[in-house]
């Protein structure tokens, strides 16, 4: 995992408001979000090596996340890399299922190492973030 400062630190949003903003940019919400904290995560690239993130986090301060009108603030972004079981991708085929099996993979590291190449490509979508989210 690797940290990146940035001016969204801190700062209070709506959660649809956000979300409806980080959509068409290629965010989605990721995994594993609870009823008071999440993030946004954006695929930078999927390689031999795993798949890396940039990752926005947030935490409820007003609200649960599954409910309207919900306020978050966000944290500081980082980016990670997972790397996951080979093969698994040949056990589940292709077809309608394959899209499930993937998903659900254990990673055998999440916290895998972040490739040197990637970390220019995730600070610069740091900069885009902030340029879309602080535009008001």
């Amino acid at each position: 995992m690797i940290e990146l400062p940035s001016k969204l630190e801190g700062r209070q949003f709506d959660l649809f408001k956000l979300e409806q903003k980080l959509k068409p940019i290629g965010y989605s919400i990721g995994g594993g979000w609870d009823y008071d904290h999440g993030a946004f995560d954006y695929k930078i690239d999927d390689n031999e090596e795993g798949y890396q993130f940039l990752r926005l986090p947030f935490t409820s301060v007003d609200g649960q996340l599954d409910s309207p009108n919900c306020t978050v603030q966000l944290g500081r972004p980082f980016l990670l890399s997972h790397q996951f079981q080979g093969g698994l991708d040949d056990m589940a085929g292709s077809g309608n299922f394959s899209g499930t099996f993937d998903q659900f993979a254990e990673p055998v590291e999440p916290d895998a190492r972040f490739p040197e190449e990637y970390i220019d490509n995730g600070k610069r979508h740091v900069v885009e973030l902030e340029s879309v989210l602080l535009a008001d």
